[in-house]
């Protein structure tokens, strides 16, 4: 898809579950992700778009994944099966290392973060939305993990919100190519206003007024 204007005043950088578990190399689901991670250089484009958003003073909005407590979803009458994973593999656990944010991604002064998703979307069950509002914002790039979980389903959710949403195909990462394929090919031009690269977006920012 075409690359979109970015009204700098009106745009949000959205990081979705910066946790050590998905993108330090000790954490919990970072081998799962890691032949895509580093084949798409993840995690340099995740440091290159924190660059230029923070350059252009564009809001950065931290939408963290529920961090994992002892007792959660017992009891529950129909957990997800992520969330039986979660679980069981205690994923992002609060007070453990895991859970804390990777250190090149630790929200800064003045970023926003928002309540803690239980489920895939930034948006359901969460303050995302009200605060985003508050801002004026109407264009949100979304980046993080994964590509077919927690991202097309915060990316599907701003759509039918009203938002402008962009994808940045190599800004997150998932289990399979499979999965990034239909992220990317067959599910987020369904829903996404841009689908671009890291590098495609950095130059369409730098032309920004």
């Amino acid at each position: 898809m075409s690359k979109a204007p970015y009204p700098l005043n009106r745009t949000a950088y959205l990081l979705v579950d910066p946790y050590n578990d998905f993108l330090s190399e000790n954490g919990k689901v970072f081998p799962l992700i890691k032949p895509i991670a580093e084949q798409v250089g993840l995690l340099d484009n995740l440091r290159a778009l924190d660059r230029a958003v923070r350059a252009q003073t564009i809001p950065v909005v931290i939408v963290p994944h529920h961090r994992w407590e002892h007792g959660d979803y017992e009891g529950w009458d129909h957990p997800t099966p992520t969330q039986c994973k979660i679980m069981h593999m205690h994923h992002f656990a609060r007070g453990e290392w895991g859970g804390e944010w990777h250190p090149d991604f630790a929200p800064k002064d003045g970023d926003i973060i928002v309540q803690e998703h239980w489920g895939s979307s930034g948006f359901a069950n969460t303050d995302l939305d009200f605060r985003l509002k508050q801002k004026g914002i109407t264009h949100v790039i979304i980046v993080g993990l994964l590509a077919n979980t927690c991202i097309e389903a915060t990316a599907r959710y701003a759509s039918e919100l009203g938002y402008h949403v962009t994808l940045v195909r190599d800004a997150t990462a998932a289990f399979r190519a499979e999965m990034m394929h239909a992220a990317h090919e067959l599910n987020g031009p369904t829903f996404a206003h841009s689908i671009v690269t890291t590098q495609e977006l950095i130059e369409a920012l730098a032309v920004q007024e």
